[in-house]
């Protein structure tokens, strides 16, 4: 029964993605990307600085959908990502929801999501093509990396 549901996934023939390094997903809209503790650790690990100053520099706080504070990348004031400098200045540490694009829950939620997020993503059914396994793989890597919350984190150090 439950791969019966599975295959009625819009998704279930895979999905075509070929990035075309245009930087759209990284500028121009206003946006969040969530930060996990895997993520700060790769961002400090490449910038070579501490966690406070990764957190005091490059993030902020904001409310999420359920009302908790979560932690995510600044944009610069024309609302490109505050590591996106002629290209990402942390390429190969970004943070999950960086790497996972475009395959995030709310993209492969329907058809009618995946053709919305494709109208600004050149790269969106062209090129690769993704199986339902790889996809469901790209999804469960996101989903175990916990986006960090100062909500339920009460007298944490961030």
């Amino acid at each position: 029964m439950i791969e019966q549901m599975d295959n009625t996934k819009f998704y279930s023939q895979g999905l075509k993605f070929s990035c075309k390094k245009c930087s759209t997903c990284c500028r121009y809209d206003s946006g969040f990307v969530f930060l996990s503790e895997d993520d700060l650790d790769k961002l400090i690990s490449s910038l070579r600085i501490t966690k406070k100053n990764i957190i005091d520099t490059y993030c902020r706080w904001v409310t999420d959908w359920k009302g908790d504070e979560v932690l995510s990348l600044k944009e610069k004031f024309n609302k490109d990502c505050v590591l996106w400098d002629n290209g990402c200045i942390v390429y190969k540490a970004r943070p999950a929801q960086c790497v996972t694009f475009p395959f995030w829950e709310s993209t492969v939620a329907s058809e009618a999501a995946w053709e919305m997020t494709a109208t600004g993503c050149p790269g969106i059914n062209t090129g690769e093509l993704y199986s339902k396994e790889a996809i469901e793989e790209i999804l469960e890597l996101r989903a175990s990396q916990p986006i960090i919350n100062r909500s339920k984190k009460a007298g944490s150090s961030l």
